[in-house]
């Protein structure tokens, strides 16, 4: 663990921009001032996998920055991404709203196949700006309010301060927004091909600039996402590892990729610390959909695209040294919707948004015991995508889920539905829509009115592949 903390003491000391000189031995303890707003910090990956996180059972990937904070807070097990791509996930988060019923419900601008068997809904390829988010709502209440990285909520990646639907018309007052490799502007740093570095430094030089007042700090990392490029050195490490395969779930370049976000995450989390914040600050990490890799990584199947767990099951951890003790584990299910209420809760904000679908999970924030008492969570999504299986919808009702094949439903052919109990098959190898018909069809109902009352996109039949296949 040692080198990893040399790197990021040096990174920390370049990012910081001279002003750490000033900071250490001189901490300014904020944590005495009387009815501070909790700051939040909150940190995503991209296309990171639960698997691929050393607090979740991770061996050939390597994250102890992000385990310690899972060691000094709490580890959601039941945490789940709104979709299986990155655009609508991040919709949900900004808005408490299921993509199905913004009717953002793909990567934008995503693909439009027309030789299948169903059609491609005319969907929302941008967050629309009347929808009221989360920046929004904590500016309202106080909060300095940032942004930095990766946005993916406008119809194109062609940012600028002051263009409509980027993150500066959508409530954040201090904003970077940066591409993948040769998709745009390169980080002003060497061999930062994703601007990790990039990104971090300017978390933490908002962090710093608004030390004496509520801050809501989005930090929206590019990696573990391709193109899979790091340092030639940090890849080698990896792939000398058993089971290394740039083929497989092993993968040493996302390793490599991963190792550099850790340090990152290290790094803000020092920042907070050095600045005598901790105590006022919540820290989430998470990541906005599965690996982008093969469909039988174990123990989650599927993976980026699918609805199988692989594909939306999600790491979450939040570090709040006042209300949740150390190494706490909680089970009660959660969805990316959930983020703006909870975020609304902790920093006294009100929302006139309307048909807000997540619940605030503060209860479970003070009480790893506690339930949000949630009949179920949902997912649409009407696209075929590179890395999926097909068009598809799912549920969550307790212990079972339930999946939609729409290719097979529309048509009424046999296979259009799988059941799996998640308590007993966690790795969904298990069919038991075969065996237990009753619950499919009660399952099935309730998925159907939760897709026509949030005014879920139906995939239109595709007339001239259908008779052509005649």
């Amino acid at each position: 663990m040692g080198d990893f903390r040399i790197n990021r003491r040096r990174f920390l000391k370049v990012s910081s921009s001279g002003l750490l000189a000033g900071v250490l031995g001189c901490s300014l303890d904020v944590s005495a001032e009387k009815n501070r707003k909790p700051n939040i910090v909150f940190m995503m990956a991209d296309d990171l996998g639960i698997h691929q996180v050393g607090a979740y059972g991770a061996k050939f990937y390597e994250t102890p920055y992000i385990d310690k904070l899972a060691a000094d807070g709490m580890k959601f097990t039941n945490a789940y991404a709104a979709c299986t791509v990155c655009s609508p996930t991040r919709a949900s988060i900004m808005t408490g709203k299921y993509p199905a019923r913004l009717h953002l419900t793909s990567y934008i601008p995503g693909k439009h196949p027309k030789n299948r068997k169903l059609l491609v809904p005319e969907w929302n390829k941008k967050l629309d700006l009347e929808e009221i988010t989360v920046a929004e709502t904590l500016k309202s209440a106080g909060y300095a309010t940032g942004h930095f990285g990766k946005w993916h909520l406008n119809y194109d990646k062609k940012y600028k301060l002051g263009r409509p639907g980027d993150p500066g018309s959508q409530g954040f007052d201090d904003v970077l927004t940066t591409h993948k490799p040769k998709a745009g502007p390169e980080s002003k740093y060497p061999e930062d091909w994703h601007h990790t570095r990039e990104i971090t430094e300017r978390s933490v030089a908002f962090i710093e600039n608004n030390k004496d007042k509520p801050f809501f700090c989005y930090v929206s990392y590019n990696s573990i996402h391709g193109p899979l490029k790091e340092k030639e050195s940090l890849i080698a490490k990896y792939s000398k590892r058993p089971g290394a395969s740039a083929k497989g779930d092993l993968k040493p370049g996302q390793a490599a990729m991963l190792e550099t976000l850790d340090n990152s995450v290290g790094a803000i989390a020092d920042k907070i610390n050095e600045l005598g914040l901790e105590r006022d600050t919540v820290m989430i990490f998470f990541s906005d959909n599965g690996q982008s890799g093969p469909k039988d990584i174990m123990p989650w199947r599927g993976s980026k695209g699918d609805l199988y767990e692989g594909g939306i099951r999600m790491p979450l951890i939040v570090k709040w040294p006042t209300q949740i003790k150390k190494r706490v584990v909680c089970d009660d299910v959660v969805i990316s919707n959930d983020f703006f209420p909870t975020f609304n809760d902790i920093g006294g904000a009100r929302s006139k948004a309307k048909d807000v679908d997540g619940i605030s999970i503060l209860p479970l924030l003070k009480n790893p015991n506690a339930t949000l008492g949630r009949d179920a969570v949902y997912w649409h999504f009407p696209h075929y995508h590179g890395s999926g299986l097909g068009p598809q919808g799912a549920m969550r009702k307790g212990r079972y889920k339930l999946i939609e094949w729409f290719e097979k439903s529309r048509f009424n052919e046999d296979g259009a539905y799988e059941l799996y109990d998640l308590v007993k098959d966690p790795d969904e190898q298990n069919d038991l829509a075969g065996e237990m018909g009753g619950l499919v069809e009660e399952l099935k109902g309730q998925l159907h009115k939760w897709q026509k009352d949030v005014g879920a996109q139906v995939m239109p039949i595709n007339d001239r592949y259908v008779e052509k296949k005649k």
